[in-house]
């Protein structure tokens, strides 16, 4: 059960998109989907903690020599190995490492769908505790009767309560909701 994760689809491009269904379709008939997840996950934390593997993906002027020897270099230190190491090769190889935060982004997204989890929203109006976390997660599981990777946001002009949304559907109980029916229910009534 996974929360506070992003769960909006990814835009992604033709390039990226060839690339990732690829890379589920072997990681489900490998049965390796998991350690590719944790694999990709790794090689996104250290390209957002480090400016200089961010210069070597984001810029032309690196040849794709350099850019193989050089992510190669990164994950044989980060312990990185098969499927997710040569998935990552190959876009280096290709020359498309300036695409690879969104297809792992992408890859990520869709392998938690594969799985049948749900992804929801919980707006609360002040910080939710885990344990408030916790409760919505277990509540929508119970629900739906999958897993469920939620989301949390605040809004303080909420007053109190929650919002949450789930596929196209969406539950309000809030305080200002019922504040601002109380406040039309007046109006009529005057």
């Amino acid at each position: 059960m996974s929360n506070r994760v992003s769960h909006r689809s990814p835009s992604h491009s033709g390039v990226a998109a060839r690339y990732v269904t690829a890379l589920l379709k072997l990681s489900e008939e490998t049965q390796s989907t998991d350690s590719v997840v944790a694999d990709l996950t790794r090689f996104r934390a250290i390209l957002d903690e480090s400016p200089d593997l961010q210069r070597l993906v984001e810029s032309p002027t690196f040849l794709p020599k350099e850019q193989v020897e050089a992510v190669e270099a990164v994950m044989q230190k980060a312990g990185i190995s098969g499927l997710a190491a040569q998935f990552i090769g190959l876009v280096a190889a290709n020359r498309r490492l300036n695409k690879l935060p969104e297809m792992l982004e992408w890859f990520n997204h869709e392998a938690v769908v594969s799985k049948g989890t749900v992804f929801a929203d919980a707006t609360f109006a002040a910080d939710a505790s885990e344990e408030a976390v916790r409760n919505v997660v277990s509540v929508l599981k119970d629900i739906t009767g999958k897993d469920v990777s939620l989301t949390t946001h605040t809004d303080p002009e909420l007053i109190g309560g929650i919002v949450v949304k789930i596929g196209s559907r969406m539950v309000d109980a809030s305080i200002r909701t019922k504040l601002n029916s109380l406040r039309h229910s007046l109006k009529e009534i005057h």
